[in-house]
């Protein structure tokens, strides 16, 4: 191996180390910030940015790490509704809560490594912007597949796809798709000149 490999294995270890404790802090932190009954999800950021610098494995173990951290949330009762969630069905709820985030951070990979060659700028924002989308989507599909009597809880008598759409993903999704657009590609740019650095 040369040392220029070297260097940059050392590099993606060490960045990849770094992004898996700001996953940890920002998803501890961000369960107790809510916009409406449901805490956003901060810890996106970091995903979409080491997906876009390491390739959709690395986005795949970060989403992995965020859904590990969101499911101890569920288990220890930070996460009220995912308390729920989990004392409904443990196994569910553990799948759904790792493979939304898994799926969140290949996805991330995927679509950034299919526009990087033609635009970086491009290729981040729709990495950021399909991030959520397949996390949220992945979340309300398994909740109305495995979970519809919580849903039903959840609506308090009101129509499920009304509270779905307008209640449960509705501001929280906006403030996670337009957090991850606006910081991501500036943060990612920031990593990719000291990328270059290494080198």
């Amino acid at each position: 191996m040369s040392k220029a490999n070297k260097k940059f294995d050392t590099y993606r270890l060490t960045a990849l180390g770094i992004l898996t404790a700001i996953i940890i802090v920002l998803q501890i932190f961000s369960t107790f910030v809510k916009f409406g009954p449901f805490s956003i999800t901060l810890a996106l950021i970091p995903i979409v940015i080491g997906a876009a610098m390491f390739g959709a494995g690395a986005g795949a173990y970060l989403g992995a790490v965020f859904g590990v951290v969101v499911l101890l949330m569920c288990i220890f009762g930070a996460d009220v509704g995912g308390a729920m969630v989990w004392n409904a069905s443990p196994l569910l709820c553990a799948l759904l809560v790792i493979l939304k985030g898994t799926l969140a951070g290949f996805e991330a990979g995927v679509h950034y490594r299919a526009l990087e060659s033609s635009n970086k700028i491009v290729a981040t924002v729709v990495a950021a912007l399909v991030s959520p989308l397949v996390n949220t989507g992945i979340f309300v599909l398994g909740m109305m597949i495995f979970f519809k009597d919580i849903l039903a809880a959840w609506a308090g008598g009101s129509d499920v796809l009304y509270y779905i759409i307008f209640v449960m993903t509705g501001v929280n999704f906006l403030v996670e798709v337009g957090t991850n657009i606006v910081l991501c590609p500036v943060v990612a740019k920031i990593m990719e000149a000291v990328k270059k650095q290494k080198k």
